[in-house]
């Protein structure tokens, strides 16, 4: 098809990927939190037959992207799915659509992945998609430390935690310990008569709360772990771990502190993980839990920043 580069990078940003036949394009739509209603599902089969080749396909990042449609299609096809609540979108320089594991509903779910990139999606995926960044910014939100979204391979990584709460004193030292017998870490051992948990080792899975016959540990305590600047790809980063454990009050300002962090030291096309690694572990963490940035927040988003990234 003869179509002018400059509108095929347009319409790329607004979700519709040009295909290596040159004639047709794959409609990328968003799902907030990687879930669909059956409504939605119906409006995408129907318009996957109605503009492009009736082929729907998942993308590693839960979009959903209905292929062959042609130049012609693309505003009509906007219109189809937008009467059931769908956008297009989720490419450029910019945040890209939220990643969350099942955790919502996982029996290993520690906390609401689902609604937590619901309110990520709506705060800083529509709310800073004016802002341009050095490069695609990933988020990915897992549910326990099984890390089935690989949290730790985004530019921002947030994972679910349950620190036990241990009461020695309700400890029997069984021994044939239903605690040790559930650790999968080898983090809790009857050592001396007692259970002891060696927190090195311990990744606050979560479980053994419950699982004293004594109520040794009867509950836990919720925090979010957070990697900063993990990369797949070409060339791959596994995030940096904040030493910080945070509450669910405190995850979303961490979220958009990256963010501005990331708007204000990063350098053209440069990836959040080199950005990380120029100013050190260190003062990353300590720009994530001060309101430094948040305090700058104005003079941050109006930093004119042009990006070459090309993909």
């Amino acid at each position: 098809m003869n179509i002018a580069p400059e509108e095929i990078k347009r319409v790329k940003g607004q979700g519709f990927l040009f295909n290596n036949d040159h004639e047709h394009f794959a409609a990328r739509v968003i799902t907030e939190d990687g879930v669909l209603n059956a409504a939605q599902f119906a409006c995408l089969s129907e318009a996957a037959e109605k503009f492009g080749n009736g082929n729907i396909a998942f993308t590693t990042r839960l979009t959903v992207e209905v292929q062959g449609l042609t130049w012609d299609d693309i505003v009509p096809f906007q219109e189809f799915i937008a009467k059931e609540g769908m956008v297009t979108g989720g490419t450029g320089p910019k945040v890209r659509p939220v990643v969350a594991c099942k955790g919502t509903v996982c029996t290993y779910g520690l906390i609401d992945t689902q609604g937590l990139a619901r309110e990520i999606h709506e705060r800083f995926y529509e709310g800073y998609r004016d802002v341009t960044l050095p490069h695609k910014f990933k988020i990915a939100v897992g549910g326990c430390p099984n890390n089935c979204v690989k949290p730790d391979l985004n530019d921002l990584g947030i994972v679910g935690q349950k620190i036990p709460n241990y009461n020695d004193a309700l400890c029997k030292g069984c021994s044939k310990c239903s605690v040790e017998d559930r650790c999968p870490m080898d983090a809790a051992t009857v050592t001396d008569g007692k259970l002891v948990i060696d927190e090195e080792k311990c990744n606050n899975c979560g479980l053994c709360v419950d699982n004293c016959r004594f109520d040794a540990i009867p509950d836990g305590e919720v925090r979010y772990k957070v990697y900063v600047g993990g990369r797949w790809g070409k060339s791959i980063r596994r995030g940096t771990e904040l030493k910080t454990l945070f509450t669910r009050g405190e995850i979303m300002d961490v979220v958009e502190k990256a963010i501005l962090l990331y708007k204000k030291e990063g350098q053209n096309s440069e990836r959040f993980g080199s950005t990380v690694e120029r100013l050190g572990a260190e003062a990353v963490e300590r720009a994530l839990t001060t309101n430094d940035l948040l305090d700058e927040k104005d003079n941050i988003l109006g930093i004119a920043t042009v990006s070459g990234a090309t993909c």
